[in-house]
């Protein structure tokens, strides 16, 4: 049968997407794309006066060529220049020339403006691939220091200055980023050594800085037991006890939940007979713990830190340096 066709004989034209259907589906909210179209001429190719604006495949081809590229940090007018060009038929493309013989790797500040970015856009297939490439890139704890840790500090000050806006991107990003940190391969636990104790303190919810050193631990193959989010005293006390660790780790992010009676008490921890007693050492992480101390306990800053610092407890290890 013959294709239906209106009264001039064309073939009739797709209906097209709305802006707010659109937005949706690109993560983004309908003031952005009619900005990028105001600014940049992003918008839809063809408009009839008196309907609302419907976007073609071609046009939300374009759009989501500029979502990836500012995913990836490049300034929006420079991603707009290279997603209008990279949308053209594949007859008008210009002959290929021969590729460099290494494409330049973004730089840090440019991997961490375009986390940020997709997040705020809520763009969650955009931060989970930048965050695989993040850590493809520079290795877990590396992705972790120099990519994920300022993108939050980032999101963080928006949220603060927004008047307590973006809330919902930084649960987004976090929990992104808790999901790649293990997605990494796991070294097989070999090693007959006390384990690594992983808490929060009483009341302390913020586990992602937590959750980074349980995977770098993995890597390294060291056994460990993570306890997660707020975990209560009278736990972490049955869980030292019963584990007999080498390490407790002690996360505070805020100073109220730096608990120094709980750090002490496990600080003077003995178990096994006597003559052999022997106790874990306390470290202490986060900002929270700023100011305070406990006698023989560790104070690293950076989750580096605390790797070497623990890497030296282990003399089981082998002698590869491992992530640093």
């Amino acid at each position: 049968m013959d294709e239906q066709r209106d009264v001039r004989g064309a073939p009739p034209r797709e209906p097209g997407v709305t802006t707010g259907a659109l937005a949706r589906r690109l993560g983004v909210s309908p003031t952005t794309l009619r900005t990028w179209d105001r600014r940049y001429g992003l918008g839809p190719a063809e408009r009839a006066e008196g309907h609302h604006r419907r976007w073609s495949a071609r046009d939300i081809g374009v759009v989501e060529e500029m979502c990836r590229l500012t995913a990836s940090g490049l300034p929006p007018a420079e991603a707009a220049r290279l997603a209008r060009g990279r949308q053209r038929p594949v007859a008008a493309l210009p002959r290929p020339r021969r590729a460099p013989a290494a494409a330049a790797a973004p730089s840090l500040e440019r991997q961490r403006r375009g986390l940020a970015r997709a997040a705020t856009r809520l763009d969650a297939p955009a931060v989970r691939d930048l965050l695989a490439e993040a850590i493809d890139r520079h290795g877990l704890v590396g992705a972790w220091q120099d990519v994920m840790v300022p993108a939050l500090h980032a999101i963080g000050r928006k949220w603060e200055q927004s008047g307590d806006r973006y809330v919902e991107v930084e649960h987004l990003l976090s929990g992104h980023i808790a999901r790649a940190l293990h997605r990494g391969p796991v070294a097989p636990v070999t090693m007959a050594a006390p384990p690594v104790v992983l808490a929060c303190t009483p009341g302390e919810d913020h586990a992602l800085p937590l959750e980074a050193l349980s995977a770098a631990l993995d890597e390294l193959g060291l056994p460990q037991r993570m306890f997660g989010a707020s975990v209560p005293v009278e736990a972490v006390a049955a869980a030292v006890r019963r584990t007999g660790p080498r390490v407790v780790v002690l996360w505070a992010q805020a100073r109220s939940t730096a608990s120094l009676p709980l750090a002490r008490h496990l600080a003077e921890a003995r178990w096994g007979v006597r003559g052999a007693r022997g106790g874990p050492v306390v470290v202490l992480g986060g900002p929270g713990w700023a100011g305070r101390t406990v006698h023989g306990a560790l104070r690293p800053a950076t989750l580096p830190e605390a790797l070497t610092g623990i890497r030296r407890l282990y003399p089981e290890l082998s002698a590869d340096p491992g992530p640093a």
